[in-house]
């Protein structure tokens, strides 16, 4: 029966001699004979286990060990059963295809996990740097001996990364031209989409060599495909000592250079338009404030939410144009929060600014302000107040007018806080508007106080949802009177910042005109015609 079986099988007795070898066994081991030495005719791995081999005793539950080891190219599983002669039956099954089957499946997992760890690292960050390096170094570890990641060209410059294995990314910038290494420019441009390049060692500068590389035995350029736009190439290389890269290996590659490239790409667009947003966003930040023609201005502001730096509240000052006019104050409030009425504070203070040359007219540049709104896209309307303000002698005299504002507070010497006489009707809702202008005096130390509703309509307190109010606004500018510019603001806001706490809160600005205690007149840095310095 065994003879004729179409697999492999071998019969020998426990002393190691040969009984009995089918047809398939003999194929597969052509020593193997009756009445040979199991040693002499078998794989060492084969022999000693039958020389290992005991007989399982009565009541003993451990059947005897399955073997497996190579036969030539082959690999066999050796399945041992004891018969009652004492006697060992050997099955031999070809588990080749299986063993195959399973060490693909194992790299399959790995690469699966490598590619799963890598798009995690990848993606965990939008800074470029990061994405740049993590790529090199993932590249060097699991790809190959050392990988150099290329950045897109800057000029005649091509910014680099470089890592060898068990190293740390090297950035640097190379003064060198991407034809120089066969397939680089190709796939620096991205389009038409190019294959990976597999480069002869000797044809590479010694720039794409990283330092203590030592000889490359071989070079993979393979380009990392961007969002629409290329983000760059990988340069992989292995030494002459190690195995060459297969088209497994290559093809592997390109799947770990198409997930670095998106995310170089991502991280590449989102400095793109945070560089874009941040010179946006400067146009939009209120404007540090300082003393100009002998009038002291300070200012703060506080956005809605603490993440943001921009919102529906701003503030502006700007210089008379002639000498000895009136500075003009600028401080409003857009219907709204967010980047959404930051949009219109910005087209406000550009129209404001074209109307400069009609500072000396609040009510006509309210009336061309409301028109522009008016004629907008925009269906947000904005209160303001305007404020002219001129240095005579040790005094300040000045012009307000609200549009729809809060009217602002005069705080002086003595402590004693006014209210000014102006109001007026909002801007960008209505064909018309009307507003009362009033005339003030600031002598030595006196301050005008212009700020937003974010601060009397701020809840919070003790129980956390009272409103500031005017009052508790009043009794704080009293306590700080004869005080500098810059302190009233810092101590407004710390007050109105502990009354609301992690409480929720509109946009708050607030601006300050003082007329200074002491004063000369000094040249500031040669830019100005003279300024009165406290």
């Amino acid at each position: 029966m065994w003879s004729r079986a179409p697999y492999p099988v071998l019969i020998a007795d426990l002393h190691g001699l040969i009984v009995l070898v089918n047809e398939a066994a003999g194929e597969v081991l052509p020593e193997a004979r009756p009445g040979v030495r199991l040693a002499d005719a078998v794989p060492s791995w084969l022999a000693s286990a039958h020389a290992a081999l005991r007989v399982p005793r009565q009541g003993d539950g451990e059947g005897p060990v399955v073997r497996s080891g190579c036969v030539g190219d082959r690999v066999f599983e050796a399945h041992p059963t004891v018969e009652d002669g004492g006697t060992v039956l050997w099955w031999l099954v070809d588990a080749t295809d299986h063993r195959l089957a399973q060490e693909a499946l194992r790299r399959e997992r790995e690469r699966t996990a490598f590619l799963g760890k890598a798009s995690n690292l990848l993606l965990s960050s939008l800074n470029l740097d990061r994405c740049t390096h993590v790529t090199a170094q993932m590249a060097a570890e699991h790809l190959a001996d050392a990988a150099v990641v290329v950045a897109p060209v800057r000029g005649a410059r091509l910014p680099l990364v470089s890592c060898l294995r068990d190293g740390a990314p090297v950035a640097s910038v190379a003064d060198v031209d991407p034809e120089s290494v066969p397939g680089l420019a190709e796939a620096l441009q991205g389009f038409p989409p190019v294959p990976t390049r597999w480069v002869e060692p000797s044809t590479v500068p010694d720039w794409v060599l990283p330092e203590g590389f030592g000889p490359a035995g071989s070079i993979v350029v393979t380009p990392l495909p961007g969002h629409g736009v290329p983000a760059g190439a990988l340069i992989l290389l292995r030494r002459a000592a190690s195995a060459g890269f297969t088209p497994e290996e290559e093809v592997f590659a390109r799947l770990f250079a198409a997930r670095a490239g998106a995310a170089m790409s991502a991280a590449r667009l989102y400095a793109d338009q945070s560089a874009i947003t941040d010179v946006l966003m400067r146009e939009l930040l209120p404007p540090s404030l300082h003393q100009v023609s002998g009038v002291d201005f300070a200012g703060g502001y506080r956005p809605s939410e603490d993440h943001e730096r921009i919102g529906g509240d701003f503030y502006d000052v700007h210089p008379a144009i002639n000498e000895g006019a009136p500075s003009l104050v600028v401080l409003g409030d857009v219907c709204g929060k967010g980047l959404e009425a930051a949009v219109l504070t910005g087209k406000i203070r550009n129209t404001l600014h074209a109307l400069l040359p009609l500072a000396d007219d609040h009510q006509r540049m309210l009336g061309l302000l409301n028109m522009a709104l008016l004629n907008s896209h925009h269906t947000r309307f904005a209160t303001l107040v305007l404020a002219s303000a001129v240095r005579e002698g040790g005094s300040v005299r000045m012009r307000v007018t609200s549009a729809g504002h809060p009217a602002p507070m005069i705080v002086r010497a003595t402590g004693e806080v006014e209210e000014a006489d102006t109001r007026g009707t909002l801007i960008g809702a209505m064909p018309d508007v009307r507003a009362e202008s009033a005339e003030l005096s600031l002598a030595p130390g006196e301050t005008c106080v212009l700020y937003t509703d974010g601060f009397t309509e701020a809840r919070g307190g003790p129980m956390g949802d009272a409103m500031f109010g005017e009052e508790r606004l009043r009794r704080v500018l009293a306590e700080c009177a004869g005080m500098p510019a810059e302190s009233i603001v810092e101590r407004v806001q710390m007050v109105a910042s502990h009354w609301v706490g992690n409480g929720c809160h509109d946009d708050m600005a607030v601006v300050v005109v003082s007329a200074p205690r002491n004063h000369h007149l000094s040249a500031v840095n040669g830019h100005t015609r003279g300024r009165f310095t406290a």
